[in-house]
């Protein structure tokens, strides 16, 4: 995306009532320019008393990266988190209190990210968190929300073991993740594409755990992952690692995602790859805010993901048309080229959604009753709705991990077509989680 977002009054720091939106915004950590903002005060509007009064808002707050490495997908992530806030409070707010929305930008970092949410859970006294994008940062920070006891509805991190091996009774993770999403995509890359694959990630959390589902799945599906190729999270030319890239199979399969995907792509249709190899991954790689900078390169990429921009069925649904519009209008404002939503916006958008329904069914009214909120959000069924424009979902008790339908989609003349639906019921993978 452009880099006009920085001119924004949002990101530099400033406390204020967000025009035309029905949500106070607080952004937290953007440097010593901004530390001074963060102490402002500015006068609550007259439409604000006139709907709440003097009920005391419900603080949530929200870490994404909006600088550094994946500062592209956490300024569409965050678009997502407005969406659902501003939502709530038009409607009413939740259980008769508005929603205060404090933002903190944790710079790609882990150690970083830590801070940051110390500084929201002690110091802001937040009720509830929704956010996190890179997966080593969201598992930096999940002991700090179970320490505190306070939920935390992971909202983009996709690393296998936040919901496995690192679990936590305090964090849901309310969209896909790797195995799931292999088990849906491995047999359609095995006997649509090619039996022999070489899989280029990105070597830390996300990509190794990524990398870990797709040899497993693609064996299990009759083909085989003959090399591997990681390349390091903050590489800006991968010209030394693809270079060495040749033998004899059938696909490149990538698993990166914001400026490294771009990279990637660019990269690899340069050497030459993608003319000898047919080009797949994660969907990640090929998100719609990627689109123009890739240009023909990416054409014919084939690509998982749980969603698309388009409008085409299954998602020619009124629900899915005004999440679709309400955003596009959105990132247009930060982004006068008008990219389409991307999957980050939809995951922040729902999972918000979710904390929201959590709230209303359990009654909750701070961090004294996290535990009925938890019990509420355990085994939480939806359904295809305007909260949840992707489709339905099943929020397992078991781990907090979702299970969501998946679009296997390609890219033809630099736009998303869905090639294949894969209902929730086939992506379902066996819970590995064992809450302390």
């Amino acid at each position: 995306m452009a880099e006009s977002w920085k001119e924004e009054r949002w990101a530099q720091g400033e406390d204020f009532w967000y025009s035309g939106k029905t949500s106070r915004r607080r952004f937290l950590g953007f440097g010593a320019a901004a530390a001074g903002a963060m102490g402002a005060t500015v006068a609550v509007p007259a439409w604000w008393r006139s709907a709440f009064g003097q009920a005391k808002a419900f603080k949530i707050g929200t870490l994404q990266p909006l600088s550094g490495t994946a500062a592209a997908g956490g300024k569409t992530a965050l678009v997502g988190v407005q969406m659902a806030v501003d939502r709530i409070n038009k409607s009413g707010g939740l259980n008769g209190r508005p929603v205060e929305l404090l933002i903190g930008d944790y710079e790609s970092k882990p150690d970083v990210g830590r801070r940051r949410a110390e500084k929201l859970v002690i110091e802001d006294k937040i009720d509830a968190h929704v956010g996190g994008y890179l997966s080593n940062v969201c598992l930096a920070c999940m002991p700090v929300y179970e320490e505190h006891k306070l939920v935390n509805m992971v909202s983009v991190c996709l690393d296998t073991t936040i919901t496995t091996s690192k679990c936590s009774r305090y964090t849901f993770r309310p969209f896909d993740y790797a195995p799931a999403q292999a088990v849906a995509f491995a047999p359609y890359l095995v006997n649509k594409m090619g039996k022999k694959w070489h899989l280029v990630y990105l070597d830390y959390a996300w990509g190794q755990t990524t990398r870990d589902a797709y040899v497993e799945q693609i064996k299990k599906a009759g083909g085989e992952t003959v090399s591997t190729t990681g390349v390091p999270l903050g590489t800006a030319d991968m010209t030394a690692f693809l270079s060495k890239i040749q033998g004899s199979f059938d696909g490149l399969f990538g698993i990166l995602f914001g400026g490294p995907a771009v990279t990637f792509v660019n990269q690899a249709y340069d050497l030459g790859l993608t003319k000898k190899y047919k080009l797949a991954g994660d969907g990640a790689v090929a998100e719609s805010t990627h689109l123009p900078a890739l240009g023909q390169k990416v054409e014919g990429f084939v690509g998982v993901n749980r969603y698309v921009p388009v409008l085409d069925a299954p998602l020619n649904t009124a629900a899915h048309k005004k999440f679709y519009d309400d955003a596009v209008a959105r990132l247009k404002q930060i982004d006068p080229t008008g990219p389409l939503p991307d999957r980050y916006v939809q995951s922040n958008f729902e999972a918000t959604n979710f904390l929201k329904l959590g709230i209303q069914k359990s009654g909750f009214r701070g961090r004294e009753d996290t535990m009925k909120l938890i019990e509420a959000l355990e085994g939480m069924e939806v359904k295809e709705s305007d909260d949840f424009p992707q489709g339905d979902k099943t929020l397992r008790k078991e781990d907090h991990q979702a299970f969501l339908r998946e679009f296997i989609f390609d890219i033809k003349d630099n736009r998303h077509r869905i090639l294949e639906t894969i209902a929730k019921e086939k992506t379902i993978f066996p819970p590995a989680c064992k809450f302390a």
